[in-house]
């Protein structure tokens, strides 16, 4: 897909790296684990807004407060202007607006419209959004039983520029990472559009903060496409759209389009800080979330609920061991006496944990545990774990979670270190091989971003070269799929178990027959020194989370010289928002 000279008619213009650092001062460099192989180059963004951003400083200086619907129209040609200014039920023909929609190609029909379509009527933007539905949207929404981002949300976008911006940006971005002669331009345009618009948003008091939010929700998911190993991009949205979420005061108990942004944000920070070994900005307890199973453990295997309320149960779990395992302390008390104090308070933090993981296993529905379960011998494939199989997708990552806490915990046994307790490692193993054999055996897209972290952090104790090696074929097949560059958990994998050049099956029949007969026999004892390296197992890295700025109450807030305060009288209610 070769770019087009000009973009729909926009001159490409670029914006100096020193005029875009002074237009976006919020978000820390933060590292993401997730697709890397962009095709950016690498420099700062270009937001095609070089002629336009003191010229939006001046207005901003002018009125302060002082926002009217008459002041929204952007001076920009470059890029599509935002119709701000009165909610989203109030745009249209009725003030006889003659601003453009918004859109990157705005129908022929519509021109006089302000910000809100009927449908979709180009070819290319129907591909796009095609392409993110089906294909972004699915694990975007995979803590989400509503599916708000590939169901709902698109709907609202037709009458929302900044956010059907963000929408088809992330989709060209798939496109990008699938098919190497597709090229990055289209994608950054609608990018820069996008974050153009929210920025002019959020100056507005009177602005609807449900669409902030939301957009920059998404427009994060696309910087965390974007990223590259060895090459991290600067985080444009991160702290902002958290910042924007505590704004709105969504958290576990939303509903609708608050409980979907939450939860794909607090999703995208918890397998960050698994695999960076940092803990969570936002408290796990202070989510919001009803844990009264935690109480009552004579709910049995039918116990209420429905499988997502479960979902996010265990990943409360999975936060909160998190944590546990990032606050391991380095060094050994001075006095003995305060080191066996320590040693006791974390044990009991431990074995609460332990608990909590046990209840939640027990008392979670019948169908969020396997309904088919075959040994690797007695199954035809040829996969050497088990074939686990669960129907729901929300059963699928439930127990991705649960098995993937359980791996962590035995991990981190302040009593029982894992490498110097035989019954830690068989815990492990035996963990591991339920977390690949849901793996190996499901072709749910949906699940991939979970799917990853949860292959990386089990499948670091595998000893058996086999079972190593299909993990990397189902990396392999993952990334083909994704279009996510899995590169740097590959070879984190690969370091952790000892691999050299050559593949180590090969080596392993290269071995005498003596030798062969001893490793199938003792397949734990040969267990590699360090079974959890880097990023994979969560124990390199910065110990910054980028999200502990994400909070407008602070002076290093998101999205600075940019923000301000929202009138307070209009709520903070998804308004308009499915």
């Amino acid at each position: 897909m070769p770019p087009a000279p000009a973009l729909y008619g926009y001159p490409p213009v670029r914006i100096h790296p020193d005029d875009r650092d002074a237009a976006l001062q919020h978000a820390p460099n933060a590292p993401f684990p997730t697709p890397q192989n962009s095709g950016h180059v690498q420099q700062p963004y270009a937001f095609s807004l070089q002629d336009h951003f003191n010229a939006m400083r001046e207005e901003t200086a002018a009125r302060h407060h002082n926002h009217r619907t008459s002041d929204t129209s952007s001076s920009a040609t470059s890029i599509a202007p935002l119709a701000t200014g009165p909610p989203p039920s109030f745009r249209g023909v009725a003030h006889n607006t003659l601003a453009l929609d918004g859109m990157m190609t705005p129908p022929p029909s519509e021109k006089a419209v302000a910000g809100e379509r009927e449908y979709l009527n180009s070819p290319e933007e129907i591909h796009y959004m095609q392409v993110f539905v089906e294909e972004v949207g699915i694990w975007m929404d995979s803590l989400d039983k509503e599916k708000h981002f590939s169901r709902l949300i698109p709907y609202h976008s037709l009458k929302c520029p900044m956010l059907l911006n963000a929408f088809l940006a992330c989709g060209v971005k798939h496109l990008t990472l699938t098919h190497p002669d597709c090229k990055d331009d289209k994608a950054l345009h609608y990018y820069d559009t996008a974050t153009t618009q929210l920025l002019r948003s959020l100056q507005n008091p009177d602005r609807n903060t449900a669409e902030c939010a939301t957009t920059a929700v998404v427009l994060n998911v696309y910087e965390i496409m974007s990223e590259k190993p060895g090459q991290r991009m600067r985080m444009n949205h991160i702290a902002g759209a958290r910042a924007l979420i505590r704004e709105c005061g969504w958290d576990a108990r939303s509903t609708g389009i608050g409980a979907a942004c939450f939860w794909l944000n607090i999703g995208m920070e918890v397998l960050s800080c698994l695999a960076f070994n940092w803990q969570t900005s936002w408290d796990p307890d202070q989510w919001g979330l009803n844990l009264d199973f935690a109480d009552k453990p004579e709910m049995g295997a039918s116990g209420g609920g429905d499988e997502e309320e479960w979902v996010h149960r265990i990943f409360y779990i999975v936060a909160r061991i998190a944590n546990f395992r990032a606050s391991i302390p380095k060094f050994q008390e001075a006095s003995p006496h305060d080191e066996q104090i320590r040693l006791g308070n974390r044990l009991a933090l431990w074995q609460e944990l332990k608990r909590l993981c046990d209840r939640w296993n027990n008392a979670c529905p019948r169908t969020m545990h396997p309904f088919g379960y075959l040994y690797p011998t007695h199954s035809r494939s040829k996969s050497a774990f088990p074939n686990v199989w669960l129907i729901k997708r929300a059963a699928i990552i439930g127990r991705l979670f649960y098995h993937t806490a359980q791996c962590i915990l035995a991990q981190t046994n302040p009593m029982e270190p894992a490498r110097a307790s035989e019954e830690m490692r068989v815990l492990q193993l035996h963990h591991a091989h339920q977390v690949c054999g849901i793996v190996a055996h499901t072709r749910d897209r949906g699940i991939a971003s979970v799917a990853i972290r949860s292959l990386a952090i089990a499948s670091a104790v595998l000893t058996d070269p086999r079972e190593q090696e299909e993990v990397l074929c189902i990396l392999e097949r993952i990334q083909t799929e994704s279009g996510w560059g899995l590169g740097s958990v590959v070879g984190e994998l690969k370091r952790g178990w000892g691999w050299g050049d050559r593949s180590p099956l090969a080596m392993f029949y290269e071995q005498d027959p003596q030798q062969h007969q001893q490793q199938q026999q003792q397949p734990l004892l040969q267990q590699p020194q360090q079974t959890t390296a880097g990023p994979v197992a969560g124990h390199s890295g910065s110990k910054v989370n980028p999200l502990s700025f994400a909070d407008f109450s602070l002076p290093n807030h998101p999205y600075q010289n940019w923000y301000e305060p929202p009138n307070r009288t209009n709520g903070f209610a998804p308004q308009g928002l499915l």
